[in-house]
């Protein structure tokens, strides 16, 4: 520790005590963020995840002492921060930013004008954060870090959720995510209006190209899963990845859940959603869903096909931080 260092706002002398007080504060914090969601994730945070990778984003970014802030800021001096964006967009991550002061120093004041998922406007205050100087300096760029990067996957998926707007068909994420950031990351894709594809591997069953090379066929592959589904009565939805029109009608006459047109044409893709709507005995109880570097400006185009999903993988991949900053007074 270095000298003058305090003990409470910036590192905790006990490993085990800095880890049971983030465990204590995310929980406290996190257990209603995520359960109110109101999105398609139907899988609570891991919160022991959640509260580990604010305290690694810490320690990465602290480690034994903030040496500028310690040696040009009196301990005792206090400030208000306040939060602005240079652009116009959708907010995502303010508990995060809260707990991230909070773990610095539990007596921050963070006040937040508006909720996840509103809209802000530039040079508008929308949250501010008040009390020590020192410790407000200090987890500055760790809570912006978070604010900017989910903000900015918010602001992206408004964007596209608004340009299918009215077309029946809605954008959907990937697992195209940051390591550790999946759940976070997840629910900022859901305060900009779009939705959330299967969490991960375990809730839902894709049977993807290499699936199917490894397995034989697509037919085989289905067969297999719908055997352990109810050897194990574990009913989980099945979608197929099909990449050429006899894929299509392959899955179609199985039944599957749901068909991912992979890499298709707007002819092919239109041709295959006609065909699947066409098998009298399926309707409309199969999903059809658009892949592939679908970019912007595309996405009226492909919901104009009938497809009811396009999965975006940029939502979370490729994205670009909201421009966010902090300005104490």
């Amino acid at each position: 520790m270095l000298a003058g260092q305090s003990p409470v706002r910036q590192c905790s002398p006990s490993k085990s005590n800095f880890f049971c007080l983030a465990k204590t504060v995310v929980f406290g914090i996190f257990c209603p963020f995520f359960a109110l969601s109101g999105g398609d994730m139907g899988h609570p945070a891991n919160l022991d995840d959640l509260s580990v990778l604010i305290d690694r984003a810490l320690e990465e970014d602290v480690g034994t002492g903030d040496i500028t802030t310690l040696w040009t800021i009196p301990a005792d001096a206090t400030t208000i921060g306040t939060f602005t964006s240079r652009f116009p967009g959708i907010i995502s991550g303010l508990n995060v930013a809260e707990q991230t002061f909070k773990r610095l120093d539990p007596d921050l004041v963070f006040q937040a004008r508006i909720e996840d998922g509103d809209s802000v406007k530039p040079g508008v205050p929308f949250a501010q954060v008040q009390g020590h100087t020192q410790s407000i300096l200090t987890g500055e760029r760790t809570a912006l870090n978070f604010l900017r990067h989910l903000s900015g996957i918010a602001t992206l998926a408004e964007r596209y959720a608004e340009a299918v707007s009215g077309t029946g068909t809605r954008v959907v994420d990937t697992r195209k995510t940051l390591p550790g950031f999946r759940s976070l990351e997840k629910r900022a894709v859901s305060h900009g209006g779009a939705g959330n594809h299967r969490f991960g591997l375990y809730d839902m069953i894709l049977i993807k190209d290499n699936h199917i090379a490894a397995a034989g066929s697509i037919t085989r592959a289905v067969n297999l899963c719908r055997h352990k589904m109810a050897e194990r009565n574990q009913p989980l939805k099945i979608e197929v990845e099909a990449e050429s029109f006899p894929q299509v009608d392959e899955a179609a006459r199985l039944g599957v859940d749901r068909i991912m047109l992979d890499n298709m044409s707007l002819d092919d893709m239109q041709a295959a959603v006609e065909h699947v709507r066409a098998i009298a005995s399926l309707g409309d109880a199969i999903e059809i869903e658009a892949s592939g570097a679908i970019t912007l400006d595309r996405v009226p185009e492909v919901a104009a096909t009938g497809v009811d999903l396009i999965s975006i993988g940029a939502l979370t991949h490729s994205v670009t931080a909201l421009d966010i900053s902090l300005n104490i007074n």
